[in-house]
């Protein structure tokens, strides 16, 4: 089962992951809201469409913009809708 940690913490443990691109996402409710804050980023990809971002926060510390979602995704990418995919320093395993 994937499981995402960072700063020592689990953040998303999950066996129904959808892997794009090396990219496990995660269900959204797979991760503790309370671990996470909104963030103004957005990126685009050609295929998928607008990515947004989070911050997590664990024991004080941030790591910005470290988790991206798909909330309205191009329909070749529809399987990620609303899951939570991790980067910069997140491990998964």
């Amino acid at each position: 089962m994937p499981v995402a940690t960072w700063n020592g913490q689990e953040i998303a443990r999950s066996d129904d992951t959808v892997v794009v691109e090396g990219n496990h996402y995660f269900l959204a409710d797979s991760v503790d809201p309370a671990l996470l804050e909104d963030s103004a980023t957005q990126s685009n990809c050609p295929w998928k469409g607008t990515a947004r971002y989070k911050t997590l926060v664990v024991d004080g510390k941030r790591n910005v913009d470290a988790v991206w979602y798909y909330p309205d995704p191009k329909s070749a990418a529809a399987e990620i809708k609303d899951r939570y995919a991790f980067w910069k320093g997140v491990t998964v395993g």
